[in-house]
């Protein structure tokens, strides 16, 4: 009983908060504080900074950490994937419509207005970084580990997994 509790205790806030953004917080407080009385709410605000504190959507992490606590393992298994569900699921068949209509002159306009936007977010999207990066290293660091991850990718080939660890390395020498 206590896995079908942590699956619908994050699957639940799933649903309402679409992606596992800010907006499930709440959600899933509700039901590991007030529902289960998993964590108090001091420890639910502990596990949040602890989530918010690393890298990826916050929901998830705080899933895997409290379905591990109550279920171990495999509740941590459960709580993430009652957490990732609903977009999943949507996901799946959102593409199985897109897939069914394929050829209708809709889906090709519908997909021909996308490819310039999602070019445009990705674009200031790397704005952003330049400017974060030329804010917090300054621009010699930033336009040379830009030169040297466009010629490694571009020129030699190398796959951007290892330019990331490069720079990431380079990061971690000369920069900390």
């Amino acid at each position: 009983m206590t896995f079908w509790h942590i699956f619908l205790a994050f699957f639940l806030p799933g649903i309402l908060g679409y992606g596992g953004g800010p907006a499930s917080i709440p959600l899933i407080e509700n039901e590991v504080v007030d529902r289960y009385e998993w964590l108090s709410v001091n420890e639910f605000t502990e596990v949040l900074a602890l989530g918010n504190a690393l890298p990826g959507p916050i929901a998830t992490k705080m899933a895997g950490y409290i379905g591990f606590q109550e279920g171990g393992w495999f509740g941590a298994f459960v709580g993430v994937f009652a957490t990732v569900a609903p977009s999943l699921l949507l996901m799946v068949a959102f593409l199985g419509l897109v897939y069914k209509f394929k050829d209708s002159p809709r889906v090709k306009n519908m997909s021909t207005y996308v490819k310039p936007t999602i070019a445009v977010l990705l674009g200031i999207m790397a704005y952003q970084f330049f400017a974060e990066s030329y804010i917090s290293v300054g621009w010699m660091h930033t336009l040379f580990l830009a030169a040297v991850s466009f010629l490694l990718m571009e020129k030699l080939k190398v796959s951007p997994v290892f330019v990331i660890i490069g720079s990431l390395g380079y990061g971690a020498v000369f920069l900390a």
